[in-house]
């Protein structure tokens, strides 16, 4: 038999190669998605379901447990063990890389040898009555350390003494109110307020604005109790002796005080203390109900009207003063807080894209807590790992999945203190963002209540949630096999406009805020939440006080921890779906819908006035014909992915569509809020309003000294947002 030649074994060999590529191109190319399928193929949904699987409610209780056994505030030592253990078990669970990112920023703490308090003083100075000066601390913790008591972060020092008022909420209409139609001045006067409805920040620029030299703030059960409820350990309601912390600090995005705007590194230069951003002037401190009894018992003056009276037993009279048998007694502040220029750090963890490295989605929360922080944050930072460690299984299970996008998981800290971890980071990074970032997924408190779903979210990730709710089964007992979406549709229907559940405007108050109202990057956010028809307590009952156990969350909250699962769930599953489909999930025929609702509202707002719109020529034509356009322009877009052949240029048009909505210049006073779409009223931080900008030139309007100056300034705001909406829908259009 005849031997073969080399030559011709090498022929034989590279025929073969190439029949095999060949086929494996014929193969690719057959098996290629179609415009159809573009969201994402049946392997993507395979690799979602396990990646959701995968995320176990016993693994949420032990990360829970294990990051709230000591307290952990911002630039402690004890916060820095924790990024340090979370950096290493996310490398752990698989991720590409993790780094801690150090900033220098300013901070705020309470004087260990000069204690923060109030008392009420005689003629002579002498204290007959001070408040507590820490709160009782709960059964089990009593050896722990390091547990700082309630103070008002970025107070300053003082020890103003003077009459005490009170002025219901401390908001914009209640000081309104005190003075135009109850005739008190609260010039040179202590104000006492409860704590609820807005941001404690606005509470004290409200108070600093009127004219008070000090301000105290207090828990009312009526705003920090649920009916029927025991107070902790017994139930979840606060304790009499307990407080809120928190910082009062009126930033308005700026990050830290020192250096707004610019990232806080070892370089950069900072301003003055007496010339940071947002800093208050006058003395701030939180107490408890019981204390607060003390001081409203025997006030003077007239009675309030009913909606300024909360649930004690005290007659809620406003002073100024005390009653004649107590005339004579003042109250006086003894605040001793020190700021510093303290070193806080974030843990960076990132999972590289396949296709495209260069696109960014971000799940971010902060870690840094008051004391044991067992819902706000670490109910969130719980989930955040689980999370991780979900991706990560998914990432070494032979190779097979990597997401087309590059995910970014961040445990940012100091959010507390301002957001200042958060927003140093953005600041550092923020041409990046700009260019590459797909949207941001805040990862804060992931329940808040026992009774369902809630979600805060830009309008085109609307569609993307309900999708990915229908298939996350419902955490309730006696709701088996039904969806999230289906618990979540029945317990909080949107309106009677709408046969979808309820998602509401994101605000501020919380991580997302630099990325969505500075940055423009699509943004939304998800935990469990309370019936807000029924439950009309602020937040949670124990917010912020040293009652937030993991405890409190085994017995009352979650005992299954079905629910944080849920989150986790809807979490993971929108960083999934945003990383990895290969045409992005957001829709901009919704954003086009709400835009039209938020318009007709905001016209609907200024109608109230009709004399003065017509006197000054105001007019809302502009801004319709700016919707109208946008979402001509939104439906031409969609109709235009059914015949979809580029990819990446579309992903960039729907990437880019929240950045349209941001003005370089910022709205008025507010440089670092540039979102003209949404941001928070300049009244309430966690309020979050459509047209900012028009609505603050509105709010109170009639008051204005100047009525002409006033309705031109509602002109301007109109201009500016017809312009910005009618750009935002040239971003839609065909390219030439």
């Amino acid at each position: 038999m005849r031997k073969e030649s080399p030559l011709l074994r090498w022929l034989r060999w590279i025929v073969a190669v190439a029949a095999v590529l060949l086929v494996g191109f014929v193969i690719g190319w057959f098996a290629r998605p179609t415009s159809s399928h573009v969201q994402g193929d049946g392997t993507s949904s395979q690799y979602l379901r396990k990646f959701l699987d995968e995320m176990k409610a016993s693994n949420i209780r032990e990360h829970l447990r294990k990051f709230t056994r000591l307290p952990h505030l911002a630039g402690t030592k004890q916060n820095l063990v924790y990024a340090e253990q979370i950096r290493e078990e996310w490398l752990s669970f698989g991720l590409d890389s993790v780094e801690l990112v150090p900033y220098d920023v300013l901070l705020s703490y309470p004087n260990k040898s000069q204690p923060n308090y109030i008392s009420i003083v005689d003629q002579l100075g002498n204290e007959v009555f001070n408040t507590s000066l820490a709160e009782p601390v709960p059964d089990g913790y009593e050896g722990v350390a390091d547990i700082i008591p309630p103070y008002s972060a970025f107070s300053p020092k003082g020890q103003p003494e003077g009459e005490l008022v009170y002025v219901n909420y401390g908001r914009t209409e209640d000081f309104v109110q005190l003075k135009r139609e109850m005739g008190i001045n609260v010039t040179g006067k202590i104000v006492i307020v409860r704590y609820g409805k807005i941001f404690r920040g606005n509470k004290v620029k409200n108070a600093m604005l009127a004219g008070a030299k000090g301000i105290i703030m207090f828990s009312d059960p009526a705003d920090y109790s649920a009916v029927g409820v025991q107070p902790y350990p017994d139930g979840w309601n606060l304790p009499g002796g307990g407080a809120q912390r928190g910082n009062v600090l009126n930033l308005n995005g700026a990050g830290d005080p020192l250096t707004p705007g610019y990232p806080a590194k070892e370089y950069t230069y900072r301003s003055n203390l007496e010339d940071g951003v947002g800093l208050p002037k006058i003395p701030v401190h939180p107490i408890g109900y019981h204390d607060a009894m003390h001081l409203l018992k025997n006030m003077g003056g007239r009675l309030p009207p009913n909606n300024w009276k909360g649930a004690l037993n005290v007659s809620y009279s406003i002073g100024p003063g005390f009653t004649d048998t107590f005339r004579t007694q003042k109250v006086r502040m003894n605040i001793h807080t020190n700021n510093q220029v303290t070193r806080i750090y974030n843990v960076i963890g990132r999972i590289r894209g396949a296709q495209e490295p260069d696109r960014y989605v971000i799940l971010g929360g902060h870690r840094d807590a008051w004391v044991f922080g067992a819902i706000d944050p670490m109910s969130g930072a719980a989930v955040v790992h689980e999370t991780v460690r979900s991706a990560g299984k998914l990432l070494s299970n032979g190779g097979c999945w990597r997401p087309r996008r590059t995910i970014i998981f961040a445990s940012w800290d100091a959010e507390e203190f301002g957001l200042l971890g958060s927003t140093e980071w953005a600041e550092d990074n923020a041409k990046l963002l700009q260019e590459r970032a797909v949207a941001y997924i805040n990862a804060d408190s992931a329940i808040e209540g026992m009774y369902t779903l809630r979600v805060d979210c830009t309008p085109s990730l609307h569609t993307l949630v309900y999708d990915l709710t229908k298939q996350i089964a419902s955490p309730e007992e006696g709701e088996e096999g039904v969806s999230l979406y289906d618990s979540w549709h029945k317990r909080d229907n949107w309106t009677s406009d709408r046969d979808a559940p309820r998602i509401s405007k994101l605000g501020s108050g919380s991580d997302f805020e630099a990325y969505f109202i500075r940055l423009g990057i699509a943004a939304g956010r998800a935990r469990y939440t309370k019936d807000r028809k029924t439950e009309r307590y602020s937040s949670y009952p124990v917010y912020h006080s040293v009652y937030e156990t993991f405890e409190l969350v085994e017995r009352f909250y979650d005992p299954t921890f079905r629910r944080l699962q849920a989150v986790a769930q809807v979490r993971g599953g929108l960083i999934f779906r945003l990383a990895d489909s290969q045409l992005l999930p957001l829709d901009a025929n919704e954003y086009a819908g709400s835009l039209r609702r938020y318009v007709l509202s905001i016209a609907e707002r200024a109608e109230k006035h009709p004399e003065e719109m017509k006197m000054y020529r105001v007019t809302f034509d502009a801004l319709f014909s700016a919707e109208e356009n946008f979402t001509i322009a939104a439906r031409d877009f969609h109709v235009r992915l059914q015949n979809l052949n580029r990819v990446r240029m579309v992903n960039d048009q729907l990437m880019y569509l929240e950045r349209a909505f941001i003005d370089p210049l910022g709205l008025p006073g507010r440089p670092f809020y540039r979102h003209l779409i949404f941001a928070p009223s300049s009244h309430n931080k966690y309020a979050g309003e459509s047209f900012p900008g028009i609505y603050d030139a509105l709010f109170d309007i009639e008051s204005s000294a100047n009525q002409q100056q006033a309705w031109q300034e509602v002109k301007r705001q109109i201009s500016i947002a017809a312009f910005t909406v009618h750009a935002a829908a040239m971003t839609l259009t065909q390219p030439a």
